[in-house]
């Protein structure tokens, strides 16, 4: 079985690690652009933050060092902007309510995936 899951987990890291990092990168590409989406004072600062975040993130859990503490954190992350975010969004209805929705099943469910890497992850 260790055969399977090895290989597996590897894939797994990977398609955990390079969206997160491409999705850092497109913060610093979009950031004016998502500012407004900031539920907190000092916008574009905050989405230049979370682009470093993600970046981080991605490139800790490819190289695997503290990659359990990225992923946990990259879930946390990921589930704020679920509540913070993607939520307000989905409640208000209508075309944007829809995208919004969308946004947040793709944060929860990626937020669950590292969750589940950062199982597999040593305490280091």
């Amino acid at each position: 079985m260790e055969q399977i899951i090895g290989p597996l987990t590897k894939l797994g890291r990977f398609l955990l690690a390079v969206p997160m990092a491409i999705f850092g990168i497109l913060h610093f590409m979009a950031a004016d652009a998502m500012a407004g989406m900031v539920p907190l004072p000092g916008g574009v600062i905050w989405v230049y933050v979370t682009g470093i975040a993600l970046i981080g993130a991605g490139v800790s859990i490819i190289i695997q060092k503290k990659a359990r503490l990225a992923s946990t954190l990259l879930a946390i992350l990921l589930l704020i902007f679920v509540f913070a975010i993607h939520l307000p969004g989905a409640l208000a209805g209508g075309d944007s309510g829809q995208m919004s929705m969308m946004s947040l099943l793709k944060d929860l469910a990626i937020a669950g995936g590292a969750l589940v890497y950062a199982s597999t992850q040593p305490i280091e």
